[in-house]
């Protein structure tokens, strides 16, 4: 090979010695990621909680409020139950004896009819004629003092009086052997004698009888009396325990509804300075990233170009180096120079998305305008971009937020709107700075708006202290409008 397609042993030395030059300066790349990891490392410990949650307590609470309730009801049911068996048992059964009773009444008041009719002798029938009517009588009273018996027996202790039970049979039972006495005296003919007994012993017995009924008959209206007192002192007390039981459970519900808010509450102080943490986290990362992105576009601007800007000198000298035209080694060194333009102007464009150095040297609006024009030809959407108003030169810090911000808004009208144009409208009004990016696209699906670069994009505007809203025109589509102040303010200060 001629010594034409050579580099020289000077141009050889000064090459190596632009790469280690290069290579010291790529070292500095790393140190933001070294700054990255001490960040890292100092939030995250800081982020670490463990809540205690309230659950447990609750569901225990929640059980012994269930148990409460049941074993009230239990209670409830067991004096309702005692009420109900008071009133069959009591009541009902003092309403069938007295009815018996009063039958028992009925049928000596017939009895003493009858004698006195026999007594005074104004019906024209011997005594003896009276034999059948005291016998239906005398049957009906036995059928109803056997019921009133078993009435009797089957009361509890103290409805009764069982002395007065037996007086009234044994009573009953001495009145029907003298009336069988008089009858026999009648049939015999004696029927004077016969009338003298009714007046000296029968009536008298009919008069104990129908005493000893009446007070029969006053003692179970006394036993019903105080079924109705016990039975109101059992809904006196149920009562008085219903409201006791309202109480309890007003107050468990007071306590635990004042649990709930006072967890309610460190819950949420808990949410609050996670929020804020993860506030703090994300600005801390977005300046982060921000460094880290100004220093690989300084980089690749600096060092890079430069390396290959050299190389294509070289390139150039070496091409120039008295070849011929025809010579296929030109027209390899001729594409390998392309190629570096190329990688050139590419690592140039890469650098000016990383971090425009223009909007350190030429403002903000200037490289809203630049980056307007590169969008519309890179992805070939019309951007119709609008400026008005005059106002401060917005800070660096302000407009590096405010350039990512239109970065993202664009990137999601190319990405997912659909949209053929697109408008972007920057205006300043007194201290404020508002940008709007619209488009006439499928907009926002209804609910909470979400995604990272959305909350980026939040969180951007917040370190501004403005605000980002994300509406959808009447047109269709979708506004992303952002305010902030013209002027450098950051949330919090």
């Amino acid at each position: 090979m001629s010594t034409c397609g050579r580099l020289t042993r000077s141009q050889s030395a000064h090459a190596s010695s632009e790469l280690r030059n290069s290579r010291g300066h790529f070292a500095g790349i790393g140190r933001p990621r070294r700054r990255y990891n001490d960040f890292q490392s100092s939030i995250f410990p800081k982020v670490q909680m463990r809540p205690t949650s309230p659950t447990g307590r609750l569901l225990i609470g929640f059980a012994i409020t269930l148990l409460l309730v049941a074993v009230f009801s239990w209670y409830a049911l067991r004096q309702i139950n005692g009420v109900r068996a008071l009133q069959a048992e009591t009541v009902e059964r003092n309403r069938k004896d007295s009815l018996q009773l009063l039958r028992i009444q009925n049928n000596l008041h017939s009895l003493a009819l009858a004698m006195r009719d026999m007594v005074e002798g104004g019906e024209p029938y011997p005594l003896v004629a009276w034999k059948g009517q005291f016998d239906r009588i005398r049957f009906d009273l036995d059928d109803a003092l056997r019921i009133e018996n078993q009435l009797a027996a089957s009361a509890q202790a103290g409805r009764q009086d069982p002395e007065r039970q037996r007086r009234l049979a044994d009573s009953l039972r001495q009145f029907w052997n003298s009336t069988d006495q008089m009858f026999e005296m009648a049939r015999a003919g004696d029927e004077e004698p016969a009338r003298r007994l009714i007046r000296m012993s029968l009536e008298a017995q009919q008069a104990a009888l129908t005493s000893t009924v009446a007070r029969l008959l006053i003692l179970n209206n006394e036993a019903e009396q105080q079924a109705v007192v016990q039975i109101q002192r059992i809904f006196d007390r149920v009562e008085r325990n219903v409201y006791v039981f309202i109480a309890a459970m007003l107050a468990a519900i007071s306590a635990t509804s004042l649990y709930l808010i006072q967890a309610n509450r460190k819950i949420f102080r808990r949410i609050e300075g996670l929020s804020d943490q993860h506030r703090i986290l994300a600005r801390k990362l977005i300046t982060v990233q921000e460094e880290i992105l100004r220093s690989v576009s300084r980089e690749l601007h600096d060092e890079f170009g430069q390396i290959l800007t050299a190389v294509g000198a070289m390139l150039g000298r070496a091409e120039r180096r008295g070849l011929p035209p025809d010579s296929p080694f030109c027209s390899d060194l001729a594409e390998v120079r392309a190629i570096a333009q190329e990688t050139l102007e590419k690592m140039r464009s890469l650098s000016q998305i990383f971090h425009p150095a223009m909007l350190d040297d030429h403002g903000l609006e200037k490289t809203l305008e630049w980056y307007v024009q590169h969008f519309e030809k890179q992805t070939g959407i019309v951007i119709r971009y609008e400026k008005r108003g005059m106002g401060p030169v917005a800070p660096e810090e302000t407009a590096i937020h405010v350039y990512r911000i239109l970065q993202e808004a664009l990137n999601n009208v190319a990405r997912h709107s659909g949209s053929a144009e697109a408008w972007v409208r920057l205006s300043k009004d007194g201290g404020r700075l508002r940008l709007e990016v619209e488009d006439r696209g499928v907009g926002f699906r209804p609910g909470p708006v979400s995604g990272i670069g959305l909350i980026a994009m939040r969180e951007r505007a917040e370190i501004l202290g403005g605000s980002m809203t994300f509406t959808r025109p009447a047109q269709g589509g979708t506004l992303v409008s952002l305010e902030v102040p013209a002027s450098q303010k950051r949330a919090g200060d």
